[in-house]
């Protein structure tokens, strides 16, 4: 029989309230990667994110690219993550400057320097 003392009480959420839910997360065997490409695709079930290294993201890429992880979401997750990584880029733009995505446009030549 589970101990009913360790679970926690939820409160009843009034009327347009969302129950916040605290998660205890053990993040002790993650493994990190580093990943400079992302190829996302779906199937009505699931969000595919393949994520991969390219070796030279500025030239042209090498014949292969090996995809060293993939994460698979469901579509209410996925939708979830967007809303966090948008957020997180905001933030990261409100402080240091906009992010330029288009790597041409970075490259200063030895005229600008």
């Amino acid at each position: 029989m589970a101990d009913e003392s360790k679970t926690p009480e939820a409160e009843t959420p009034q009327a347009g309230e969302q129950q916040q839910i605290r998660v205890e997360i053990d993040d002790s065997g993650v493994e990190a990667i580093y990943a400079n490409m992302c190829r996302v695709s779906s199937t009505p079930e699931e969000v595919i994110l393949d994520l991969a290294l390219n070796p030279n993201p500025v030239g042209t890429p090498p014949e292969k690219i090996r995809i060293s992880q993939r994460v698979i979401l469901n579509h209410f997750t996925a939708k979830r993550l967007v809303s966090l990584l948008a957020s997180a880029v905001q933030r990261h733009e409100a402080t240091f400057g906009v992010l330029e995505t288009d790597v041409r446009k970075r490259v200063k030549t030895q005229s600008e320097n």
